[in-house]
């Protein structure tokens, strides 16, 4: 009797493709770099799917003003899957795409070596993980930042001959738009601009004149709210006297790009009768006077600002503002700054007790107890979302998200809430005792 045969299927073939993303970044918000935005997205999307042996895992697009890590959201978004270890390769069209500052490419470089990524600059035709690829990358990374240092020094020196000629740097000015190198007027904006000089001169503060120019459905120079600082900012600026003083501020150097108040380290240039003026020389110096008569009657000894653990980590996810600390009758919590000042109607977030926040804090930290010194080393900044959701984003691009649970009826309750409870019901079973006593 012949034997029976098995046949035992072949295991099923494991994959071995390569995941791969693609970094992309324009440095401006104009319109034609964000179709150059998009355009680079679709050429890579289509670039990794015509690959067999790669696995598309996607594109992060930045569109940025600098080439600074911090300031690309996408770009932190990228290193943390990297360090997820759920990427294998990354493709960009060069090194000054990826970063302008040859520490941080080489060091971001040698970050996602140690994590096995592999980085591939198209133009250069480099791959990180060859044996000569982080020496190229030195050599051409410098020659980046040269370039760099080199295209900022020639904007500066054609700024320092605009302000020597008395042209304006800022066009963004309600009553005026910057025209061939010249303020002109716009007749409707100016008239605003008056307004706001009038009323508060006859007496209204900043808030009074921004709720008036709310409620009145007047939009400010972007179609946003009104608010007092912007009015401040209008009621100093001495450019609707119709003339200038150039190189208030200036750049610190073409790396960090951050903008210093020139205190003094450069030359200051004031230019008569550059443009035409909407608020004459008197009226401007009176509002200044007044500013300066109302500032003195709240001159306070200054004492120092009070911060507490959460202070400036907490950011409100619909309206962006930063949450303070508040004591209530069931103790601290934290709160929206634009709940807080405007109402629910600006700004529909919750407040968050202080003692969950520490509870959940901790539980992230992996910690028992809550810890402010470890709070501070490892996390930058904590968003604040609906449904109780808390983002935390640590220094190092990682991100944990987490749930917090509102607190029972019975928890809110103080000692002193509790005993008024108990004399109210007490009256209501027995007001003839009450009565009698």
């Amino acid at each position: 009797m012949p034997r029976a045969i098995t046949i035992i299927p072949k295991p099923p073939k494991l994959d071995n493709k390569k995941r791969v993303a693609a970094y992309a970044r324009v440095s401006s918000g104009k319109d034609a770099m964000l179709h150059s935005l998009s355009a680079q997205v679709s050429y890579y999307s289509d670039l990794i799917q015509k690959h067999d042996d790669w696995l598309y895992v996607g594109v992060y697009a930045d569109e940025a003003k600098t080439g600074t890590k911090d300031s690309r959201a996408d770009f932190q978004r990228l290193i943390a899957d990297c360090r997820a270890r759920k990427i294998d390769i990354v493709i960009t069209k060069s090194i000054s795409r990826f970063a302008r500052n040859t520490v941080t490419l080489l060091q971001t470089v040698r970050d996602f070596k140690a994590w096995g990524v592999d980085i591939f600059f198209e133009e250069q035709n480099i791959h990180t993980q060859s044996s000569d690829g982080e020496l190229m990358m030195t050599i051409l990374a410098s020659y980046a930042q040269e370039e760099s240092r080199s295209a900022s020094e020639n904007q500066k020196w054609r700024i320092k001959r605009n302000f020597e000629e008395g042209m304006p740097w800022n066009g963004a000015m309600l009553g005026y738009r910057l025209k061939n190198g010249r303020y002109e007027i716009i007749p409707e904006e100016a008239e605003l601009v008056r307004r706001i000089y009038t009323e508060y001169l006859s007496g209204d503060g900043y808030l009074t004149i921004a709720k008036r120019l709310n409620e009145d459905g007047i939009p400010s120079r972007f179609g946003k709210q009104w608010g007092q600082s912007v009015i401040s900012k209008i009621l100093s600026n001495y450019t609707y006297t119709g003339n200038l003083i150039l190189q208030k501020t200036f750049r610190e150097n073409h790396i960090t790009k951050k903008t210093i108040i020139n205190n003094g380290e450069l030359p200051k240039y004031h230019a008569e009768d550059a443009h035409d003026a909407i608020i004459d020389l008197a009226t401007f110096q009176a509002v200044q006077a007044e500013k300066a008569r109302r500032a003195a009657r709240f001159i306070k000894k200054p004492t120092p600002k009070k911060t507490y653990p959460f202070t400036s980590l907490l950011v409100c996810d619909s309206c962006g503002k930063n949450y303070r600390r508040k004591v209530t009758r069931t103790g601290p919590v934290w709160v929206c700054g634009t709940f807080n000042s405007q109402g629910k109607a600006a700004c529909a977030s919750k407040q968050i007790p202080e003692e969950t926040l520490q509870k959940v804090t901790a539980e992230v930290l992996g910690q028992a107890d809550f810890s402010e010194a470890l709070l501070h080393r490892l996390i930058k900044s904590i968003l604040v979302c609906s449904g109780n959701v808390l983002i935390f984003r640590f220094f190092d691009g990682s991100e944990f998200t987490r749930i917090w649970q509102d607190r029972s009826r019975s928890q809110s309750w103080t000692d002193e809430m509790k005993a008024a409870a108990r004399q109210k019901a007490l009256e209501r079973r027995n007001p003839k005792c009450l009565k009698s006593q």
